[in-house]
């Protein structure tokens, strides 16, 4: 879409997940936009990500019910885009509670009860289904692509306040993950979850499966095209990045006994990543300094399954403050 007599110039301030695709959206609409952030694309936690549509660690409200099935009906369409990135894959979440939630069925046409001989050992329950599945290594890139090719324009700088940006843009975009309140004057809901993932050699796995109802036994395996991502922790307030060995080790040992094959697999990587976990997600107008804000952060675990449906609502926001 080419330009527009009401187009805004935006600065978006983050280069993750959510920031590239609030940028690509608002781009499509016809305004300038800009994004910022001080570190690269796959510098951020959105590169640790797995990543599998699934609101994991994120609110639950009406409102983020109506993120994750646009969410899911965007990432569905991208699986027809053969450079995307993107796959619909099947896999199994693996059920530990007497009431689970599955308030997400509600947007997955192929979503059944597990056959419960196929569950490990504790599982109350479980479900199959058919999701989105986003391979981040060749998706960031993808989506950040996409953004350049709309007109988006990177610049890799930090910025301390936002009256540095008066006059150079109408309208920011706080999409910052973890530091997403700090131009906002702090925003002390904001906790670090850390997350610890090895990646492993794949001898040929395309089923995913994750078992995370129990914080200190979240276990997730993800067959991606040439490795395996293979998780996880929880751990809140944490916001330490060192790999822990220990840690890996019963990372590993927990992900054996729940998907065999993948033993004594070779490892190819590791990482650890902070979830910006809030107990609900900040997206709203900001008001009250040097230039109109929209804060779009705090999803918690589940910022790429959220990422569409939050670039949608920014969108909104912003025609709404046309109005």
């Amino acid at each position: 879409m080419g330009p527009r007599s009401d187009a805004q110039r935006v600065t978006v301030i983050g280069a993750g997940v959510i920031g590239l695709s609030t940028a690509v959206e608002l781009a499509r609409d016809g305004h300038e936009v800009t994004v910022v952030a001080d570190v690269d694309t796959m510098d951020t936690v959105s590169a640790v990500s797995a990543a599998l549509w699934f609101p994991y660690r994120a609110e639950r409200s009406p409102a983020v019910v109506e993120l994750l099935r646009s969410s899911f009906a965007r990432f569905a369409a991208l699986s027809e885009v053969s450079d995307s990135g993107v796959e619909m894959r099947a896999g199994t979440v693996v059920e530990r509670s007497a009431t689970p939630d599955r308030s997400w069925t509600a947007f997955v046409p192929d979503a059944v009860e597990a056959d419960p001989r196929l569950l490990p050992p504790g599982a109350s329950s479980g479900v199959r289904a058919t999701l989105p599945f986003i391979v981040i290594p060749a998706y960031l890139p993808w989506l950040r692509a996409r953004a350049s090719a709309l007109g988006v324009v990177f610049e890799r700088r930090s910025v301390q306040h936002l009256a540095e940006l008066a006059g150079r843009a109408d309208t920011v975009v706080i999409a910052g993950g973890i530091r997403g309140g700090e131009l906002l004057g702090g925003d002390p809901d904001v906790v670090p979850v850390r997350g610890q993932v090895v990646r492993l050699a794949n001898p040929g796995l395309t089923d995913w499966v994750t078992d995370t109802d129990e914080p200190d036994r979240l276990t997730y395996v993800f067959p991606r095209r040439d490795d395996i991502v293979v998780g996880g922790t929880s751990i809140d307030g944490s916001w330490d990045r060192a790999i822990d060995v220990d840690t890996e080790r019963a990372i590993l040992e927990r992900a054996a006994a729940l998907v065999p094959a993948i033993a004594g697999q070779p490892v190819l990587g590791r990482a650890v990543g902070l979830r910006p976990a809030r107990p609900t997600i900040r997206l709203e107008r900001v008001t009250g300094h040097e230039l109109p804000v929209i804060a779009a952060y705090g999803h918690g675990g589940a910022g790429v399954t959220l990422s569409w449906g939050t670039a949608e609502r920014v969108l909104a926001l912003l025609r709404d403050d046309a109005t």
